[in-house]
This record gives C-alpha cells, structure tokens and sequence, in this order.
C-alpha cells in the first residue's frame, strides 16, 4: 500500500512538472532575452555617453560625465524587488497591467540598463589610446569614431558584458515570479516552496543552473572566436 501510495505521487509531481516546466521555461527565456535587448538598447548609448565624455576622452566632458554617472550608480543600487513595486504604474502605463510575464520585462530591463552602461563604459575605456588617436589624426568624425573604432574593437568585451548580464537577469527573472510575473521563478514559489514541494523547487533550480551554464558557455565561445580571428590571445 505505501509502496503504491509513494508511487502515485511521484507520479503526480512528473505529471505537474511535465504540464508546467517547458512553458514556464519559455517563459523564462522570452523575459530574458527580451529585458537583455531592451537593457542594451537604453545601457549602449548611456555606456558610449560615459565614456567619451570620460577625462581624457574624444568628448571629453566632467559635468555630463559626473551627473550621467550618478545617476547610472543610483540605477544599479536599487534593490530589484523594490524597484518592481516601485514602477508598478509605469509598467502599467506600458503593458496594460502589472502581472504576467509580459508585464516583468519591464523592471528587469529598467535595472539591467545602468548595469549595461557600466559594462559598456569599462569595454571600451579598455580600447587602446593609440588606435582612438590615430583615428583623430585620419580625421574620422566622433560617430566614427564610436562606431567604426571603440565598438569594433570592444566588440568582445561587449559580448562578454552582456552575456554577464544576461545571466544577472536569470537570476532576477526568478524573483520577479515573487510579484505575479511568469517563469521558472513563479515554479519555485508557488508550487515548490508554498506547497513544500522539495522535487519541484531542486528541479526549476537545476533549469537555472543549465540556463547559466549555458550562457556563459555560448558568451565565452563567442568572444573567443572573435579573439582567434584576430589573432589575439584571451584572458583566461
């Protein structure tokens, strides 16, 4: 009887994971991929901002640097789980509601953008001087500059900082399923940690882990392909 009893709940936790687990997994990767595009859209632009008007720099500029800077550090100090409560009107104002999947795209990109921009601003701050300068003496003009020099030559560093970011919004994905927003994250909580469901929660944990395994490991390829076409040995 027990040996029955035991069997048929197993069986009903294989059935739950199999009817959630592969549509919350899509879910998981649709807010990522989503919030790491809308996060590079607004971090690449604040990110080429700080570092050009950098001292030292093509557009050198201490005011816009010093006050961009500000507020890129204030952006990356606020804790994610209040920052979701915090916009919930904003996120309204652009979804239409503030729970679903949908609806946690718009925190995680709002708080992985200032992250991108320091990213981006250390990328190409790593561009060496005498390329940047030579590019001056040809004449180049500052979008030129930025485009056909600082990103072409940070492109791996870029590539390595978003894959970094990426793998931060995994992470942040699954808090957001503490506020109604989908994913593996909402799989955890309620029906792994409020139903006391140990198999579910080490379950959706070993999908994280695989989600940034994966990551890292597709990031790391793809800048190490950039370095061998040119040339250069990467950093461990």
């Amino acid at each position: 009887m027990c040996i029955s009893r035991s069997f048929t709940v197993w069986q009903d936790k294989l059935e739950l994971a199999w009817q959630l687990i592969p549509i919350e997994l899509w879910y998981t990767i649709y807010m990522v991929t989503a919030a790491a595009f809308f996060a590079a859209l607004m971090g690449l632009p604040l990110g080429v901002i700080l570092s050009v008007t950098g001292k030292g720099h093509i557009k050198e500029n201490p005011m816009i640097h010093k006050v961009l800077g500000a507020l890129v550090n204030i952006g990356r100090s606020f804790p994610f789980a209040i920052l979701m409560v915090a916009i919930i009107p904003l996120t309204r104002l652009i979804v239409g509601t503030s729970l679903g999947t949908t609806a946690a795209i718009v925190p995680l990109s709002i708080a992985a953008a200032p992250f991108v921009a320091r990213l981006v601003e250390s990328a190409l701050n790593e561009v060496d001087n005498a390329i940047i300068e030579a590019a001056v003496v040809m004449g180049s003009t500052t979008w030129q500059i930025i485009s056909k020099v600082l990103l072409v030559e940070a492109w791996p560093s870029l590539i390595q900082g978003m894959t970094l970011t990426v793998i931060n919004l995994i992470g942040y994905s699954a808090m957001a399923g503490m506020v109604g927003g989908g994913g593996l994250g909402k799989v955890a909580i309620q029906y792994g940690y409020y139903r006391f469901d140990l198999f579910i929660m080490l379950l959706t944990v070993f999908l994280m882990i695989l989600l940034v395994q994966g990551t890292q490991w597709l990031g790391n390829h793809l800048a190490m392909r950039i370095y061998r076409k040119r040339g250069v040995r990467a950093h461990d």
